[in-house]
């Protein structure tokens, strides 16, 4: 069951565009203050700014989301869900990954966001 009235089922669409667009505002204007983000990589960003500046690093650094679309997407209780196909160019590899990101709101705001994922097969 829903407990949070301002669950928007498109929240995790407008992140993934922001960083389609590699737009760090729109990415942070998805995000609580002290958000936790955790990367497929396993690397754990908390805050909206320290993911802000770890998104301005990646794009500085050559980073490129050449491509990412949500296949399917849904609300379970407080979770937003995502199946998706990404992909970016790092270090001059393009690299194709399916994944899922689970993702708890609060407050209209993406508090948690979690993502799983491997790269496609060729």
């Amino acid at each position: 069951m829903n407990r949070d009235p301002t669950l928007d089922p498109d929240l995790l669409h407008t992140y993934v565009d922001g960083w389609r667009r590699h737009d760090v505002e729109a990415v942070r204007g998805t995000l609580a203050g002290d958000c936790e983000v955790v990367e497929t990589n396993g690397l754990v960003y908390r805050g909206s700014d320290r993911v802000g500046e770890w998104m301005r690093n990646w794009l500085a650094a050559g980073g490129h989301i050449a491509d990412w679309r949500i296949t399917d997407s849904g609300a379970a209780g407080d979770l937003l869900v995502a199946e998706w196909q990404r992909i970016c160019r790092w270090q001059g590899e393009e690299i194709a990954v399916q994944g899922a990101t689970v993702c708890r709101p609060l407050g209209g705001r993406i508090s948690y966001l979690r993502e799983y994922g491997g790269r496609a097969a060729p």
